[in-house]
C-alpha cells in the first residue's frame, strides 16, 4: 500500500519531471529534498539541457554541465564537489604558469643526476660488494624532485625557516646523486652506498635514515605508508607551533613524495581527512603514480589516479592531476567529439604500462587505433612520434605548474598525482617491467643507450661493465653554476639536518616533593602519580609551554581531564560550540592556543604527533617534550612501526604506558590487558624502559630522562656518556595504593641503573631474594611477611626498576670483556648487586616470564621466574594474580621451592605451603593480596 499523498508538495516531484520520467529519491548521492521554489524556471534549464544532447551531442552537454559546476564553486553555491573527473591533466594548457628557469639547462642537470644514481646503484653490485639497490624509482621522479629543487623546496637558511621533504625511500639514490653533484658528497662516499660499516669513511644508508646519517637526512620514509601520516601531523604540528607563539612556521612548506602503490597502506589515506580538517594548506602530497608496485602493476584492472582522485576529493583536498605531457596538448585540442578522452577514460592500467614496454606501432594500433577517430587523429605521425608522447610527470613544465599551484592554494592541503614511467630513461630491459624494481645492474648495451638518451660526453672505452664512471661537469659550466645558485636562492642545500637548541633546565627538586613525600592515608596509582608530577612541570615558566601532551581521547580514563580547562586542547578554529559540560570543573575546552594533542581515538596518528613533538629540537631548532599516553597495550604492539621509524628521526619525549600490566587492567580481558610489551620494547635500541613501582620512583626518572634528553646530561648512573636521542618508556598502573615517601638513604644510583634494595629481610632464617617490578613490588612486600611469619625465611625485596636497563648494561659489559681481553674484566651492574645476597633469587612481575628473564644470565646462581604468560583474562585481581601464579602466596611458594632445591629446607614444607595456601584455586586467593609499603622498611 503506498503512503498517503501529504498536501503542500512539489508538483513537479508528484507528477513527475517535465520529461515524463519520475524523479528517483536519491540520483548519485545528490539530495532531492530540496524545495523548488520555482517550477517553470526548473522546466526551462531541464529542457535547455535535452536541447543540447538533442543537437550537439553528449559530450557538449557534458562539458556545459561540468563547465557550470566549475563555475558554481567559483561562485561558492555550495554544489558538491565531482569525485573524479575526467582522465586528463587538471590545469589546461592556457593557465599554465610562465615558467621561470632555464629548462636546457634544468634537462642537462637531470641527466647528470640521472646517470649517476643508476651507476651508484650499479657500481654497488660490483663483484665482493653486490648489496643491491634500487634503480628505477628514482628514474620515474626525477623531474618531480628536479622541479622541487630548482624552484620549491627550501633550505634551512631560508628566512622563512625552510620547508620539510619526505623524499620516497627508495628514490634515495637520486638525492644522493644530486648532493655528489653539489659536492656535498665525495666518489668515494658514493661507492660506499649500503656499506656503512665495511667501507672506508663510511659509506651512504640505503634508504633515508636519520639515525644513520644525522647531518643529512631528516625523515625516514622507507617504511612505506609512515612518510603519509607523518607528514600531515607535522604540517599540523607546524601549525600549532604557530598558534601557541613558540615559532612563525607561517612561510614552511611540507611536502611528502609517495608511490601510488604505497597509498594501499592504511596509513596513507586513513588519516588524508585530519589535513582537511585543518585545513592544512602548508601541505602538499606528490604522488608518483608510475603503476607498479614491487611486483607488478598497482591497478592493472582499474585507475589508480581516478581511485585517489576519488579519495582526496572526498576527503577535502585539492586534487592536482598530471597524466600527459605537453605533447598530448594539440591531439586534445584537436579532440572535438571526445573519442580521445573517452579512451583515456575507458583504458585500464595495466595496458598503460604494456604500451610503455612495446613501442610507437605498438600503441598506435592497441590505443589509438580502438575508434576510428583516434587512429585519425595521429595518422601524420610516425611511430616514433607516437613513441614520445610521453607522460605528465616527466614533463617539467606540467609538473612546474601543478607545483605553484599547490603551494598558492589556499585553504586545502593539495595532492599531486603524477604519471610516470617506471624505469624512464634506462632502457627497454627496464621501462615499464614488472620486474624492474628488483633489477639492480644494467647490461653494457644497456649502459651505452642511457649514456646516449642522455647525451653524455662518456667515451665507449670508460664504460667499463662493473665500474662505469660517474660524471659531473667542470665547476664552472653553466649547468653547475646554475644547480649552486638555484640553491643559494632557496635557502641552501636539502636534504639537510640540524640538531642545535639551546638546552632546557631540569626541573628544581621541589618539582618533585609531590611524589617524594608519599600519599599518606591517600590510595594512589602510579598513573596518577605521573599526572601530579605533569601538574608540577607544567607550573615552571621555562619548561612547562615546552611540555606537549598527547592523548588518543583516553584524557579521562588517566585522569589528564583536570588539564582541560587549564592547558586546553589544541583545535585551529577553537571551540565554536557550547561544550555540554561548561559548567563543570572540569569542563573540555578547545583552543586555538590550546596546548594539549586530543587526537581521538588514533594511536598511529598519536604516535606522528608524538614523533612531530619530539624531533622539533632538529626540525624547528625549538626543543618541545612529547609525553604520549596510551593504553599499554595500544603501544609498542599497536604502533611499534611508528616508533622504530621515530627512533629513526631521533625523537626524544616520553611514552607513557598507562593501566600497564597482564592482572592490572583486570576487567577489560584478552586484547586489553598488557604483560608483553616491556619486551616489545627492549627490541628498539632507543628506547629506554622503566616499570616504577612507587610515585618517587616515577619522579626521579622522570627528572633524569629530562636532563638526558634536553639539559645537561650528568651521565649514565653507573658512569660514562649516554646519547640523548632517546624516548623514555614508562610503564604506569591503574592499581591504587598508599605510595611511600622517599627512603631517607635511597639509593638513587640503583634506582635510575634499574634495581635498588628496597626492603631488607628480618631474622636470621633462611635467606632469598625476591625481585620485583611495578604493582608486584606490593606482592613481594606482601610475600616477605608471609616468609617471615609463616616459615621463618627471611627474604630481601628488591624494586627492579628496568629490566632491560639491567641487561643492555650487562651485555654491555660482556662485550667489552670480549674485545678487550687484556683488561680487568667488567662485572654487570646486576651480578655486582647480588653476588654477595645470600639465598636464591626469585623474580616476579606483571609480565611474561621472558622480561624478568632478560637479566636470568647475570644472576649468580641463577634465578626462578614468576609471570603472566598467555592470554589476559577478565576477573577479579586477586582471581587473576592467582591463576597466572604471581600473588603474595605463589611468591612465597617459589622461594620455598628454591630453598628446597638448595637443601635449606626441607621439601614437604614447600607442599605444606601450597596446601596452606591453596595456591591451585583461584577462589581461595584472598581478597586484599597486598601490604601497604607504607608499612615496610627500607634499605
Amino acid at each position: 500500500m503506498s503512503a498517503p499523498q501529504q498536501p503542500g508538495g512539489d508538483p513537479a516531484r508528484d507528477a513527475g519531471n517535465e520529461t515524463g520520467r519520475a524523479r528517483a529519491v536519491i540520483t548519485d548521492g545528490l539530495p532531492s529534498q530540496l524545495v523548488d521554489t520555482d517550477p517553470d524556471e526548473t522546466t526551462e534549464w531541464l529542457e535547455s539541457l535535452d536541447a543540447v544532447v538533442d543537437h550537439a551531442g553528449r559530450g557538449r552537454a557534458r562539458y556545459l554541465m561540468l563547465r557550470m559546476l566549475e563555475r558554481s564553486r567559483e561562485q561558492q553555491v555550495g554544489v558538491p564537489g565531482l569525485r573524479s573527473t575526467d582522465y586528463i591533466n587538471t590545469i589546461p594548457p592556457e593557465r599554465e604558469p610562465w615558467f621561470p628557469g632555464d629548462e636546457h639547462v634544468e634537462r642537462r642537470i637531470r641527466a647528470y643526476i640521472r646517470w649517476n644514481a643508476a651507476i651508484m646503484v650499479h657500481r654497488a653490485q660490483r663483484p665482493g660488494i653486490a648489496v643491491g639497490g634500487h634503480i628505477s624509482s628514482y628514474a620515474s621522479s626525477a623531474s618531480l624532485y628536479e622541479v622541487g629543487f630548482n624552484h620549491f623546496f627550501r633550505g634551512k637558511d631560508h628566512p622563512g625557516g625552510g620547508d620539510q621533504i619526505w623524499f620516497q625511500g627508495h628514490a634515495s639514490p637520486g638525492i644522493y646523486a644530486r648532493a655528489f653533484l653539489e659536492g656535498r658528497l665525495t666518489e668515494q662516499q658514493m661507492d660506499g652506498f649500503r656499506q656503512e660499516v665495511s667501507h672506508p669513511g663510511g659509506g651512504l644508508s640505503s634508504y633515508p635514515h636519520p639515525r644513520l646519517m644525522p647531518d643529512f637526512w631528516e625523515f625516514p620514509t622507507v617504511s612505506m605508508g609512515l612518510g603519509p601520516i607523518n607528514a600531515i601531523y607535522q604540517a599540523r604540528f607546524n601549525r600549532y607551533l604557530h598558534s601557541r607563539g613558540i615559532k612563525d612556521t607561517s612561510d614552511q612548506h611540507v611536502w611528502a613524495f609517495l608511490g601510488d602503490g604505497e597509498m594501499d597502506e592504511p596509513e596513507s589515506l586513513g588519516p588524508i581527512g585530519v589535513a582537511a580538517r585543518e585545513e592544512l594548506d602548508n601541505l602538499t602530497f606528490v604522488v608518483n603514480c608510475n603503476l607498479q608496485r614491487l611486483d607488478g602493476p598497482v591497478r592493472g584492472n582499474g585507475k589508480v589516479i581516478q581511485e585517489l582522485e576519488s579519495f582526496f576529493r572526498g576527503a577535502g583536498w585539492n586534487v592536482i592531476k598530471v597524466i600527459w605531457g605537453r605533447e598530448w596538448d594539440p591531439l586534445l585540442a584537436a579532440d572535438r567529439d571526445g573519442a580521445l578522452v573517452n579512451l583515456m577514460n575507458q583504458t585500464p592500467d595495466g595496458d598503460y604500462q604494456t604500451y610503455k614496454a612495446e613501442d610507437g606501432a605498438y600503441v598506435r594500433e592497441h590505443f589509438f587505433g580502438r575508434d576510428p577517430r583516434t587512429r585519425k587523429l595521429v595518422e601524420h605521425m610516425s611511430d616514433k612520434e607516437v613513441w614520445d608522447l610521453s607522460r605528465g610527470g616527466h614533463d617539467y613544465r606540467k609538473v612546474y605548474a601543478a607545483f605553484k599551484a599547490a603551494v598558492e592554494h589556499k585553504g586545502q592541503p593539495t595532492v599531486i598525482l603524477a604519471k610516470t614511467i617506471k624505469g624512464w630513461t634506462l632502457g627497454s630491459h627496464f621501462e615499464g617491467r614488472n620486474s624492474t624494481h628488483q633489477m639492480k645492474k644494467l647490461t653494457a648495451e644497456d649502459l651505452a643507450a642511457f649514456r646516449d638518451r642522455l647525451y653524455l660526453p662518456i667515451p665507449d672505452e670508460a664504460l667499463d661493465k662493473t665500474l662505469p664512471p660517474y660524471y659531473k661537469p667542470d665547476p664552472d659550466s653553466d649547468e653547475m653554476q646554475y644547480m649552486l645558485e638555484r640553491r643559494r636562492q632557496l635557502g641552501g642545500a636539502v636534504p639537510r639536518r640540524r640538531s642545535e637548541f639551546k638546552t632546557l633546565k631540569a626541573p628544581e627538586d621541589k618539582a618533585l616533593d609531590v611524589l617524594r613525600r608519599g600519599s599518606g592515608k591517600q590510595e594512589v596509582a602510579t598513573t596518577m602519580a605521573f599526572v601530579r608530577l605533569l601538574k608540577e612541570l607544567l607550573k615552571d615558566k621555562d619548561l612547562g609551554p615546552r611540555l606537549v601532551p598527547v592523548i588518543p581521547d583516553e584524557a579521562r580514563t588517566f585522569g589528564m581531564d583536570s588539564l582541560f580547562p587549564t592547558q586546553k586542547i589544541y583545535s585551529p578554529h577553537g571551540q565554536r560550540y557550547t561544550s555540554v559540560d561548561r559548567e563543570l570543573m572540569l569542563a573540555y575546552k578547545e583552543s586555538e592556543q590550546g596546548q594539549i594533542l586530543h587526537e581521538g581515538i588514533n594511536e598511529a596518528g598519536s604516535a606522528a604527533s608524538f614523533t612531530a613533538v619530539g624531533t622539533s629540537y632538529a626540525t624547528h631548532g625549538e626543543p618541545m617534550i612529547p609525553i604520549y599516553i596510551f593504553y599499554s597495550m595500544f603501544g609498542f604492539q599497536r604502533t611499534g612501526d611508528a616508533f622504530w621509524a621515530a627512533a629513526d628521526q631521533m625523537t626524544r619525549g616520553f611514552l607513557l604506558g598507562a593501566t600497564a600490566g597482564r592482572t592490572t587492567l583486570n576487567g577489560e580481558g584478552l586484547q586489553h590487558e598488557d604483560g608483553h610489551s616491556i619486551l616489545l620494547a627492549h627490541t628498539n635500541p632507543a628506547v629506554v624502559s622503566y616499570d616504577p613501582a612507587f610515585s618517587y620512583e616515577v619522579g626521579h626518572i622522570t627528572k633524569d630522562a629530562l636532563a638526558r634528553m634536553y639539559g645537561d646530561d650528568p651521565g649514565a648512573p653507573l658512569g660514562g656518556h649516554r646519547s640523548a636521542d632517546v624516548m623514555y618508556y614508562l610503564t604506569v598502573y591503574n592499581e591504587p595504593f598508599n605510595q611511600p615517601a622517599e627512603p631517607e638513604d635511597l639509593d638513587l644510583q640503583g634506582l635510575l641503573a634499574g634495581m635498588y634494595r628496597y626492603a631488607p629481610g628480618q631474622g636470621d632464617g633462611p635467606k632469598a631474594q625476591v625481585l620485583a617490578s611495578g604493582v608486584a613490588v606490593p606482592w613481594a612486600l606482601r610475600a616477605q611477611e608471609l616468609l617471615a611469619n609463616d616459615w621463618g625465611v627471611s627474604a630481601d625485596v628488591w624494586s627492579v626498576t628496568s629490566w632491560t636497563e639491567l641487561r643492555r648494561q650487562a651485555d654491555a659489559a660482556e662485550e667489552h670483556n670480549l674485545l678487550h681481553p687484556e683488561e680487568e674484566p667488567q662485572v654487570p651492574y646486576v651480578t655486582q648487586r647480588l653476588v654477595d645476597a645470600p639465598g636464591p633469587v626469585v623474580a616476579v612481575s606483571d609480565w611474561m616470564r621472558a622480561v624478568p628473564d632478560l637479566i636470568a644470565p647475570y644472576v649468580p646462581g641463577g634465578m626462578a621466574t614468576l609471570g603472566t604468560d598467555g592470554f589476559g583474562l577478565s576477573d577479579t585481581r586477586p582471581a587473576l594474580r592467582r591463576y597466572f601464579h604471581v600473588d603474595a602466596e605463589s611468591v612465597v611458594v617459589r622461594v620455598l621451592a628454591s630453598l628446597a632445591q638448595r637443601g635449606e629446607v626441607d621439601r614437604d614444607v614447600v607442599r605444606q605451603a601450597v596446601e596452606k595456601y591453596q595456591i591451585r584455586d583461584v577462589q581461595a586467593a584472598p581478597e586484599d593480596t597486598t601490604t601497604s609499603p607504607e608499612q615496610q622498611p627500607n634499605g
